[in-house]
């Protein structure tokens, strides 16, 4: 979050402030910031960049924002070049859901963004080991922290959702999200808010046990958002062999549709180890009922291909 406001600050945020709360003069703001702009008293506010009160409003918008812009760009790609329309088809497929995903969608991203927020300010703050410099560690070590990121990451968020599924909590907390059996790529962020957040914690968490660097760091978050929302466009490609080891969107549509499997976030090892994984097969794809309802409405032929109405003359 800090790049965010490095990048933020000077293009749009100091004019922002400036406008609403404008310091009559570069000697009356007492601030490191007078100093970054103390030729231009246009662009001077009372809050200086490292005011709290500034730091939490610019997170809160930032955050939501970014979180927004991320699901319905990446949310609308997946959809309409990825996700297979047939499957709306699915007897289960509920009536207007992809409206209600995105419903419940946008109404979680504000509550999980301030529940997130302690955590991104301490970030900026400067309480987290991150780091600006490779030179401080080194090539080797942005290497392997990448590598224990995501493995810190798959591994807590297996047992987080694995625990969310027990029958204590289930219904409080994550049965909201399994209101989807066959899901859209827009029912990415259609949690619970408070599951989100919890869901959302290693992420957060890892920065401040373990060092990594800054922009890496940014650049992992953003890709965890747009896996997220590939996971869920409910492609049953089997077959290739990377089933075996990654927690593909195949293997998150049979965690919809039958719950206690795949809870793994990008790997399968976690459910292969502890006994829950359930590999993607053809027999098991979705799509299969939803061509069932599409022949008896006569809309594609035995082998799934769509039927062309006769033209009138």
């Amino acid at each position: 979050m800090d790049v965010a406001l490095e990048l933020f600050d000077p293009l749009i945020l100091d004019k922002a402030y400036a406008w609403v709360l404008p310091c009559p003069g570069v000697g009356f703001c007492n601030s490191s910031y007078s100093t970054h702009l103390a030729a231009d008293t246009v662009h001077t506010s009372h809050w200086p960049r490292d005011n709290i009160y500034r730091q939490i409003i610019s997170i809160l918008v930032i955050t939501q924002l970014g979180a927004t812009s991320l699901y319905l760009i990446f949310g609308a790609l997946s959809y309409y070049f990825i996700f297979d329309r047939r499957l709306e088809y699915h007897p289960r497929f509920l009536r207007n859901l992809i409206r209600q995903e995105i419903k419940s969608s946008m109404s979680a991203v504000p509550a999980i963004n301030i529940l997130t927020l302690p955590l991104f300010l301490a970030e900026v703050r400067g309480k987290s080991l991150l780091y600006s410099k490779v030179s401080d560690y080194g090539w080797l070590w942005l290497l392997v922290s990448s590598i224990l990121y995501m493995a810190f990451n798959d591994l807590a968020i297996y047992w987080i959702h694995r625990l969310e599924h027990h029958s204590s909590v289930y219904k409080y907390i994550h049965k909201p999200h399994h209101k989807w059996i066959v899901p859209t790529p827009w029912a990415a962020l259609a949690f619970h808010p408070l599951d989100g957040y919890v869901q959302s914690l290693p992420y957060h968490v890892f920065v401040f046990i373990c060092p990594m660097q800054r922009y890496l760091y940014l650049v992992l978050f953003i890709a965890v958002q747009i896996w997220t929302i590939l996971i869920h466009d409910g492609d049953m490609i089997t077959g290739h062999w990377t089933e075996k080891f990654i927690n593909s969107p195949a293997h998150h549509t049979l965690h919809h549709m039958y719950f206690t499997v795949n809870y793994g976030q990008y790997f399968t090892w976690a459910d292969s180890y502890f006994g829950s994984h359930r590999a993607p097969e053809p027999a098991l794809d979705p799509l299969h009922d939803a061509l069932k309802v599409m022949r008896a409405k006569g809309l594609v032929d035995e082998q799934g291909n769509p039927i062309k109405k006769p033209k009138r003359e």
